[in-house]
């Protein structure tokens, strides 16, 4: 988009959410929830389930008004160029402005939706229903104790493993041909999906038959491409997995993105990253790639779980990954809070990381403008990354034990006793339950940071690597 062209398309997009909020706050949409809610629907129906969650996100909506929608959707769309620019010359004096401006509306918008205790739980709710600064600070409190011991002995584990080790010559067009044998093994419908290429990995659902995945090629690392279809290809699977007769509804609509982002860390970590993915697919990929013939399964494994601490969040191991985004909950909270100004967020971050990952960023780039989610107005978001892989351990955990069978069958490259359990536990449920319950239903037990935790510590401490 030209550049004198953003002042128009700001107004575009500010008047559709504001057209779109007014439509679903209309007093006609109460009046019909009302009335179903009259209907004497049984507690456990799909009709009770549905108006349940129509009402609740009804009544979080009526309480912002429009206007405000649409000032911060205006406001957002200048701050996208902004942030671009500003993260281009490493500068975030020419973001702050912005950030400011959101901060203060979305902190108004918060006050809106009430909240019991902290502003930021009510920007939370919009992410992760029924989740609240309080409870995530103690999780992610229990989380960073137990990284700090996980770490040291992982990246000596790893100092042996060359950075650079699976670097060779992997023609895009062998990626494309590979990945989709491997997204197809997992169960992705290319009947109702497809995989194409962008800048940054992504999947969205078009309609009830057509999700589509993204993900980008380097010839010289093949892991970034594969790696990335298996962690969209596990959102796609969610998303291909909800009740197609419900669609349009609570009950065909993901929960949360926490629980979105626990399917993606599944398959991508506990499956793609596991020595049983390479035991089988090895042979396979060296079809598509004879570089990796030089490479045996057990070194293959060890190269893609190299633990080393790195700037860029996207591209952090499993050991830091969480040690990425506790950062920035720390400074969402404070932000929102008031006890950080948005001036002090270079000073806050740079600090802070290098405590918890032990280097020193020496410019913006690499440190607080990485990331564009507070350029979308998006303060509340971050959470849910680490709350995706507490969920994905707990998860796999259940399904192993559940399910004797399974381990055999990830050897052999087979993923139907898995992927049958996740549609019945998560896809199929839709939004019948909030998140936490949700996970409660599945594994028997609330969300808890103690099976990450032991998952990390397994793989990484105590086994030898690969």
């Amino acid at each position: 988009m030209p550049p004198k062209a953003l002042p128009y398309r700001a107004e575009q997009l500010a008047w559709l959410s504001g057209q779109a909020h007014r439509r679903f706050t209309a007093s006609k949409v109460g009046d019909l929830i009302a009335e179903c809610e009259q209907a004497g629907f049984q507690p456990e129906s799909e009709e009770a389930a549905n108006v349940c969650e129509w009402r609740r996100q009804y009544d979080r909506a009526t309480k912002v008004p429009p206007h405000l929608v649409e000032k911060l959707e205006r406001t957002c769309a200048h701050a996208r160029e902004a942030w671009r620019e500003a993260r281009q010359q490493s500068q975030f004096k020419l973001f702050k402005p912005h950030l400011d401006k959101i901060l203060s509306l979305t902190r108004q918008m918060g006050d809106c939706w009430g909240y019991a205790q902290s502003p930021y739980d009510a920007l939370l709710d919009g992410y992760e229903p029924g989740a609240t600064a309080r409870t995530l600070g103690q999780t992610f409190s229990e989380l960073r104790s137990a990284l700090a011991t996980i770490l040291p002995p992982a990246m000596e584990r790893s100092a042996a493993v060359p950075g650079d080790s699976l670097k060779g010559n992997y023609p895009v067009a062998a990626q494309q041909a590979f990945n989709r044998k491997v997204a197809e093994a997992m169960g992705f419908d290319f009947a109702g999906g497809r995989i194409d290429t962008t800048i940054h990995p992504f999947c969205t659902r078009i309609g009830a038959n057509d999700c589509r995945l993204t993900t980008r090629y380097d010839e010289t690392d093949f892991t970034q491409s594969l790696y990335s279809v298996m962690h969209e290809a596990g959102h796609g699977l969610y998303e291909q997995g909800l009740a197609p007769e419900h669609f349009g509804t609570p009950l065909g609509t993901a929960v949360s993105l926490g629980i979105h982002e626990s399917q993606s860390r599944l398959w991508e970590n506990h499956v793609g990253r596991s020595a049983a993915f390479w035991e089988h697919w090895h042979p396979v990929a060296c079809g598509y790639f004879p570089d990796l013939k030089r490479h045996s399964p057990a070194q293959i494994t060890a190269a893609v779980n190299r633990v080393s601490p790195s700037f860029i969040r996207v591209e952090a191991d499993q050991v830091t990954y969480d040690l990425h985004i506790v950062l920035r909950f720390e400074i969402e909270v404070r932000l929102v809070e008031g006890r950080l100004g948005t001036k002090e967020v270079p000073a806050f971050w740079n600090e802070h990381f290098a405590s918890l990952l032990g280097l020193k960023v020496t410019k913006d780039s690499d440190g607080c403008l990485q990331d564009i989610h507070w350029s979308l107005g998006a303060i509340g978001y971050f959470p849910t990354y680490t709350l995706g892989n507490l969920n994905a351990a707990q998860l796999m955990q259940c399904a192993a034990r559940e399910n004797p069978a399974m381990e055999t069958e990830l050897r052999r490259g087979e993923y139907g006793l898995l992927r049958s359990w996740l549609r019945e536990k998560i896809h199929r449920q839709g939004s019948r339950r909030l998140p936490a319950a949700l996970m409660q239903w599945a594994t028997g037990e609330m969300p808890a940071s103690r099976h990450q935790i032991d998952y990390l510590r397994r793989k990484f401490v105590n086994q030898p690597p690969g």
